[in-house]
């Protein structure tokens, strides 16, 4: 009796670590995270479960025999369907809707899946996106162009660089620096008139928004080790993209 006690505790704390991993893997809020967990765990049985999530990792007890679990997180990016997911399973097992095993096998299936939307339509979305912004701020329709191309080449340099430098600064600093260089040949050749705004409305789409937005709600909860982390995160993309743009302005 014991042992089938002990093993439904470790799928219970598999299942909601898995579910925590998605969740934080995939751009949400600590607190989001912590509550999901401790959700799923309650309406298994475990109403006693204890979780500390940062932006590097998740810890997850019991409160009972078992030991405390760790998982590490060394990838993260931005997938809010995947999130939206995870919470519909956690609703699903919180209500009986669904089962265990069957919580298991979707939460799975979400993990295993890819970006909702594939990588190309992600370029073209950043570039349309990238003249919208200069739009927004009262650049020309004569620089719409333009500021569609950089912000496209922007995005595609940012995935490249990180595919051969596992150096996140690195590729955001060199997609920057291209971009620039861009914005004023676009300019120097009488296709653009505005750099800056040309520059401005095309580094929109690599700005870390969501990041700083989870910094600040995470800072607003109380969770200040992941808020601070995030808020660092933040600075340094910023910091990156500046410092590329900053040091074309040097060299032109």
């Amino acid at each position: 009796m014991e042992d089938k006690l002990d093993h439904l505790t470790y799928e219970t704390i598999e299942i909601c670590l898995l579910a925590g991993k998605i969740m934080l893997q995939s751009g949400a809020e600590t607190s989001r995270v912590e509550d999901t967990m401790t959700r799923m765990a309650t309406s298994l049985g475990l109403p006693r479960s204890h979780s500390y999530v940062t932006p590097t990792g998740i810890i997850f007890s019991t409160d009972g025999a078992e030991p405390a679990k760790l998982i590490r997180i060394t990838e993260r990016t931005t997938d809010l369907s995947k999130v939206a997911e995870v919470n519909n399973v956690s609703r699903a097992l919180t209500s009986g809707a669904i089962t265990m095993p069957e919580a298991r096998l979707r939460l799975r299936e979400i993990e295993q899946a890819k970006h909702t939307y594939p990588i190309w339509f992600q370029i073209v979305a950043a570039a349309i996106s990238s003249g919208c912004f200069l739009i927004m701020f009262r650049g020309g329709w004569y620089d719409f162009i333009p500021a569609v191309l950089c912000g496209g080449l922007g995005l595609a340099s940012v995935i490249y660089f990180q595919r051969i430098v596992a150096v996140k600064f690195f590729a955001e600093f060199s997609a920057s620096f291209l971009l620039g260089l861009l914005a004023f040949l676009f300019v120097k050749l009488g296709i653009g008139y505005e750099v800056d705004k040309i520059i401005i409305g095309s580094v929109m789409p690599i700005v870390p928004g969501l990041l700083i937005t989870n910094a600040v709600r995470d800072l607003m909860s109380g969770h200040l080790v992941s808020g601070i982390s995030k808020g660092a995160e933040a600075f340094l993309t910023a910091f990156a993209i500046g410092t590329g743009i900053a040091l074309v302005f040097i060299l032109l």
